[in-house]
């Protein structure tokens, strides 16, 4: 937890935010070039009018049995296996929203706004001026003593609290995360082009994936963890212990298979109740088919798919798979 005032604008990170959007680095996603102005400051008519203060929060999603993870679920991003973290981490933030306005008076009311990714926010700009972390070589905020597979959540009141002191980068000469980065979607240290990057892909990007991205998709359905796992920020041994059992794998996972997958018609029972539900049935219809020609299995169902398969993205791409030299 940290703390930020809130109505002091975010005017270096705006501004490379703004160069973000005009160089159309966020491509498909239209979302991010919308409501730009609320971003540099929350207190405003759309976030909190007299907001004082931001309480930024960090919840660590990373297990330390995740090896013993279905082979399915080793497909998907660390923080998509289990339920959908905007119920487990928006419940939490209510819970705080509603503490805080019990410092408030008849006379001077305290006002408090729990956000969670339903409000256009730069968070880990506020996550680091708040001195929760510092924001690494591979854009994400790193915690000292936790790491980076943390989720972010805000509350933002209009009750003063003392803000915290950021604190300087740790990376130091170390650039796994960009080597690690399974098409080279980094352009430089902290700046990555989220149109080359494997979560922008499958989680994001709607209709087809063009062939030279495809392989290096390689058996990842839904996300990527690399520029992560290889930080030493996230090993292990030196880390406390975290409650995680709301990001267990959820069972299903352990039961479905690829095929599985591709049937658009079970995708409501299929990503019920997870983030997986981001990528819509025919996103994850086409990742898997991607999957399952990277890995060269399930020959059957790809050709059925090429021949009968309702998104023409997945038909194309079955398709392609049988025309893959081996």
């Amino acid at each position: 937890m940290g703390f930020a005032a809130a109505d002091v604008p975010l005017e270096e990170e705006y501004e490379r935010y703004r160069a973000f959007v005009e160089s159309g680095k966020h491509g498909t996603m239209e979302y991010l070039a919308e409501s730009g102005p609320v971003r540099q400051r929350l207190d405003t008519p759309d976030i909190l009018r007299g907001a004082r203060s931001v309480v930024v929060l960090a919840r660590r999603y990373d297990r330390d049995d995740d090896a013993n993870d279905s082979p399915l679920s080793q497909r998907i991003a660390r923080y998509a296996r289990g339920r959908d973290y905007h119920n487990v981490v928006r419940r939490k933030l209510r819970q705080l929203a509603a503490y805080l306005r019990r410092f408030g008076t008849t006379e001077e009311p305290v006002e408090a706004r729990p956000m969670c990714d339903d409000v256009p926010v730069l968070e880990r700009a506020w996550a680091a001026r708040a001195g929760l972390g510092f924001i690494g070589k591979n854009g994400l905020l790193i915690v000292p003593g936790v790491g980076s597979m943390v989720l972010l959540g805000e509350v933002v009141t209009t009750l003063a609290l003392p803000p915290g002191t950021p604190i300087g980068e740790r990376c130091g000469s170390c650039t796994r995360c960009l080597e690690a980065c399974p098409t080279a979607a980094f352009e430089a240290p902290f700046v990555l082009d989220p149109r080359a990057c494997v979560s922008y892909w499958t989680i994001e990007h709607r209709g087809p994936i063009p062939e030279d991205v495809r392989p290096h998709i390689g058996s990842r359905l839904f996300g990527c963890d690399d520029c992560q796992t290889v930080c030493p920020f996230n090993a292990g041994k030196h880390r406390p212990a975290a409650q995680t059992s709301s990001f267990e794998p959820h069972p299903r996972w352990a039961e479905l298979s690829l095929r599985d997958l591709l049937d658009v018609e079970r995708f409501p029972e299929i990503a019920q109740g997870s983030p997986v539900y981001r990528a819509t049935a025919e996103g994850l219809a086409r990742n898997a088919a991607v999957v399952m020609a990277n890995e060269g299995t399930d020959e059957e169902a790809l050709e059925r798919a090429a021949r009968t398969h309702p998104v023409e993205a997945v038909r194309e791409i079955a398709v392609w798979a049988r025309s893959r030299p081996r």
